[in-house]
């Protein structure tokens, strides 16, 4: 196998007067390492966004989420003591999730409410990490305003930026599940003091989400002693799929279970269909690459017929010729591989570091690209870039094989 390493890679180099196909031969192995280094960035970038949308995602919510059948309210009493129960459960708190219409003197906008408890809630969810301004403890404190007393409320910055108001100011709640009366339901309208606000970096949540006490939802949404589900901490998210179906089972009807992958089941499916379509499309640069090299290789089995036809006078047998140019192929295939993997983790790694691409925040979940880089990712991409390459170099290796060397050798 030396014998056909050595004159193949004698092959690639060049000789002066055959300058035109070294040229070739180095855009063949910079055609693979492009197509390499490109998929490596491009896969690199989806699993950091994939990766850094669930991490958002789970901040803001549990892992799991008990609710009944038909969205109807929980009794709170006995439900988190028996979803502790389960071995695989880290924390349980109870929640209320109501969607209202805040105002403030200039404008007003829906969102969604969060009823939580402030004591169990940072067991749960990153909410408590996320809060820029106040903290989480002040939902338990009621303010003085005349002869009112107000409950706190912390909004997301972007939400309290849109209405105009900040930390120590008044806003408006109003809710369309109203009291009943004779002439019909009226939607009840109090005034919460903002205690502080929050940042998540998910511009859907910062724009239209705001927490107050669970106790507080209660009296607001007149739910005295219910709730709307349980949030649930599981000790590995990625069985937290397993760990629902048997809180279902352990709970029985009407309470079921759903885990984060579920309610976000389209989401990240979109995700992984567009990273699968992105591979197929950028894997496309590696095959226009390996058609470089089999017109490249067959330039070279053109060029080098006397020497092939001397090599079989001299003893080498068909295989050996075939192993010479199918290894010629291989190390242009292995030599682009090996620098796109380089050049495509350089890349990342600055990437990753220096942030230089910027994204609409009102558009993506992050403010920059993020970046992370999988061995996974890697060896994906360097078989199948390796095996193209090897596909490409099987047609012009059997072509030199079959070589006639007293054809290759009448007219010289």
């Amino acid at each position: 196998m030396k014998f056909e390493i050595f004159i193949g890679l004698r092959y690639l180099m060049a000789k002066r007067k055959q300058t035109f196909i070294s040229l070739i031969t180095w855009i063949s192995i910079g055609g693979v390492a492009l197509g390499v280094m490109a998929l490596i960035v491009v896969l690199s970038v989806m699993t950091g966004m994939q990766n850094e949308l669930r991490d958002k995602i789970l901040g803001t919510y549990s892992h799991i989420v008990i609710l009944k059948v038909g969205g109807r309210a929980l009794e709170s009493e006995n439900i988190v003591d028996k979803v502790k129960q389960h071995p695989d459960v880290l924390a349980a708190a109870n929640y209320i999730y109501k969607e209202v219409l805040v105002s403030s003197s200039i404008r007003s906008t829906g969102a969604i409410i969060r009823g939580v408890d402030p004591a169990k809630e940072g067991a749960v969810t990153k909410v408590g990490q996320y809060i820029t301004s106040g903290s989480i403890d002040d939902l338990l404190r009621t303010f003085k305003d005349g002869e009112f007393e107000r409950d706190g409320i912390i909004l997301g910055d972007e939400l309290a930026a849109h209405l105009g108001i900040n930390v120590g100011e008044n806003v408006n709640l109003l809710s369309p599940q109203g009291r009943q009366t004779a002439m019909g339901s009226i939607p009840k309208l109090k005034k919460f003091r903002i205690v502080g606000l929050f940042h998540s970096g998910m511009y859907e949540y910062d724009s239209g989400m705001a927490i107050i006490s669970i106790k507080a939802a209660q009296d607001f949404f007149e739910m005295e002693g219910k709730i709307t589900g349980v949030e649930v901490k599981v000790n590995d998210l990625y069985t937290a799929n397993i760990t629902a179906k048997e809180l279902t089972e352990t709970l029985g009807p009407p309470y079921y279970a759903r885990d984060w992958m579920e309610m976000n089941e389209s989401l990240f499916v979109a995700l992984k269909l567009e990273k699968i379509g992105i591979f197929v499309i950028l894997a496309l640069i590696i095959l226009v690459a390996a058609f470089n090299i089999v017109s490249t290789m067959i330039m070279v089995v053109m060029e080098k017929g006397r020497d092939i036809a001397i090599l079989r006078t001299m003893g080498a047998t068909k295989n050996n010729i075939l192993r010479i140019f199918f290894m010629e192929g291989a190390i242009i295939g292995l030599v682009g591989t090996l620098a796109g993997n380089i050049f495509g983790y350089i890349f990342c790694l600055l990437l990753d570091r220096y942030q230089f691409i910027r994204l609409p925040a009102d558009i993506y979940p992050a403010a920059t690209l993020a970046v992370e880089m999988n061995i996974s990712d890697f060896v994906l991409v360097s078989v199948c870039s390796v095996l193209i390459t090897l596909l490409s170099a099987i047609y012009p290796a059997w072509n030199a094989s079959r070589l006639d060397p007293a054809e290759a050798l009448r007219y010289e």
